[in-house]
């Protein structure tokens, strides 16, 4: 017989129980008047009155007016890009979130299986439990060749065996609709041992969605009711998000009334450090549900048991209080705001009415970790030659450019930049600036691709970044192409991150030296470079409502139509790379 059943039947004390609480019980979708007995890292039983499990050893927690639940499941975030998650992680526990499904697109792409091995051990002894995807980004070929050799990508594949891997990472529907991708041996081997595959299927929809839903089972890219629908009438997974990058928690509530509950994930998506300091974690994303009219029962099944029960995870005894889960409980003293006044993970009191027991923790990566941006900062890299362009002598020159439109969104235009001797320059009085993308992966050459950029609004200056989504490289935007060489050398020199130039000077910066995309700084300094990063964008003259989310996303290939590739603009929905000739 086992240590619970003694519990279980009142043989034996409990080590914890919490009484006089409603604790919710996700299976039926309701709270009741329960105790909550724990034993070691586990749940012995839900008695109507625990009293005779109270020992003199037992602690006692009073849940009255409160109500108690499982620890929130934050169903998709990259814990990879940003800050590290042993840095930070404290903030999510203290509101709250006690597993994590994480992308490792930030890790992943340049380091591959390495970069998936290093995340879970960063994470591996955190009072949260982190369970990863694996990358699909170093197979994809539908714009560079792929990175990952056969030995690489059967090292990938192999990581699906691992217990803590619970599927295949967000695959952009583009590289894998209609069209053979070597990311597919990820999926079969996904389907082999049981894992998922989770898809990105911003701008799919109708046929093309059918074929997408014929891969993978979760989508996180919905943004309106209708969206939602239809990917569960397609069998596929809705994932909402209300984080740093989006708030969809209006999709969410629209689509309620028209799907059962249980089809429903939460997710964050990611929340930066400035938003998880002022705004919390999963907290957060369940009160925007609320919010948006899904009864708090409900709200609380799509951040508990649903995300657990579709990745697996209530194997592991996640996402339940049901007697033999795993003691991961939050206990809620307002349930519209959802306040959370004590978190108990894996059977321990880790935060209790302000009073935390846990702390920011460190993790030393490889070297290689330290040292992943290797770039050419030579002149001719940020040059566009004017003979780039066919065209009559002397006419001014009508080129390709990216249009920068908002959020995550870019398009295609047209633009005409003056001719300085022999080479197309900026025009940042008519809206023109460059744009370069530059290869940092270890099996670059540290070259790119220089093209131009509209509607972004920077009126003098660079700035540049290595934190680029879903590619191993640097971004540089600007007026001058001394700026941005500027602006790179010292990206360069930090070993990753942030630095914005004016006058030939850098005025901000901030440096992600982890893999060139994480900060390991304490998560309240990395958010005050952060903000101080994006008011030097701002004093430069770009006008747009977040300058470095336009940045990072524009070597994102998630959210058609035109991005910047490493050998020219990536067409997204034509799925080639096109230069800068129309």
């Amino acid at each position: 017989m086992n240590d619970l059943q003694s519990v279980a039947l009142g043989e034996e004390p409990a080590d914890l129980v919490i009484t006089g609480g409603r604790v919710f019980v996700p299976e039926c979708r309701e709270f009741q008047a329960r105790d909550v007995a724990v034993v070691d890292d586990r749940i012995a039983a839900l008695p109507e009155d625990a009293e005779s499990v109270i020992g003199e050893d037992t602690r006692v927690i009073t849940a009255s007016n409160r109500v108690v639940a499982p620890g929130f499941v934050d169903a998709h975030t990259h814990l990879d890009l940003h800050q590290t998650f042993e840095s930070a992680y404290h903030y999510a526990v203290e509101h709250g979130t006690t597993t994590v499904v994480s992308e490792v697109t930030g890790y992943g792409p340049a380091f591959g299986a390495e970069g998936v091995e290093q995340l879970l051990a960063a994470t591996s002894y955190l009072p949260v439990r982190v369970r990863v995807t694996v990358p699909p980004q170093p197979l994809l070929d539908t714009f560079e060749p792929r990175r990952a050799d056969d030995e690489e990508a059967q090292a990938l594949a192999d990581l699906l065996a691992d217990d803590r891997v619970v599927g295949v990472g967000e695959t952009d529907w583009i590289h894998a609709v209609g069209r053979d991708t070597p990311a597919e041996m990820l999926y079969e081997r996904a389907r082999e041992e049981g894992k998922t595959v989770s898809g990105h299927a911003a701008g799919c929809s109708g046929a093309k969605l059918s074929a997408f839903a014929t891969i993978i089972d979760d989508d996180h890219e919905a943004i309106s009711g209708e969206d939602i629908v239809e990917r569960v009438e397609n069998g596929v997974h809705a994932i909402g998000r209300y984080g740093s990058i989006r708030d969809d928690m209006a999709a969410v509530g629209d689509a309620y009334p028209d799907v059962d509950p249980a089809e429903v994930s939460l997710s964050s998506d990611g929340m930066w450090p400035s938003e998880l300091i002022d705004e919390g974690y999963m907290d957060a994303v369940v009160r925007r549900a609320i919010e948006e009219g899904v009864e708090p029962a409900d709200a609380l099944l799509m951040a508990t048991l649903n995300p657990a029960r579709h990745f697996g995870l209530d194997a592991e005894g996640v996402g339940s209080l049901s007697p033999g889960s795993t003691a991961d409980i939050v206990l809620i003293s307002d349930l519209e705001a959802v306040t959370v006044s004590t978190v108990v993970s894996g059977g321990e009191v880790v935060y209790n009415k302000g009073e935390s027991k846990v702390a920011p923790r460190t993790h030393e990566y490889p070297e290689a970790f330290y040292d992943s941006v290797n770039v050419s900062t030579d002149p001719a890299e940020f040059r566009v030659p004017a003979d780039a362009v066919a065209g009559e002598s002397g006419d001014t020159p009508t080129v390709r450019a990216i249009e920068y439109r908002g959020g995550l969104l870019s398009g295609e235009t047209t633009v005409s930049p003056p001719v300085e001797g022999d080479e197309l320059v900026a025009d940042p009085d008519a809206g023109i600036l460059k744009a370069t993308l530059l290869d940092r992966h270890p099996k670059g050459d540290g070259t790119g691709f220089t093209g131009f950029l509209t509607g972004y609004g920077l009126e003098r200056g660079a700035v540049a970044t290595s934190v680029t989504w879903e590619a191993t490289g640097v971004v540089a935007v600007g007026a001058d192409d001394d700026a941005m060489q500027t602006a790179v050398g010292r990206v360069e020199e930090m070993g990753g991150g942030w630095a914005v130039v004016e006058d030939e000077g850098v005025v901000a910066e901030l440096p992600t030296r982890i893999a060139g995309v994480c900060s390991d700084l304490e998560v309240e300094e990395t958010a005050k470079l952060y903000s101080a990063v994006g008011a030097a964008i701002r004093r430069l003259g770009a006008d747009v409502e977040r300058p470095m989310l336009a940045l990072q996303t524009l070597t994102f290939p998630g959210v058609p139509q035109l991005k910047l590739s490493f050998s020219g603009y990536a067409d997204i929905l034509n799925r080639e790379v096109v230069g800068l000739e129309l």
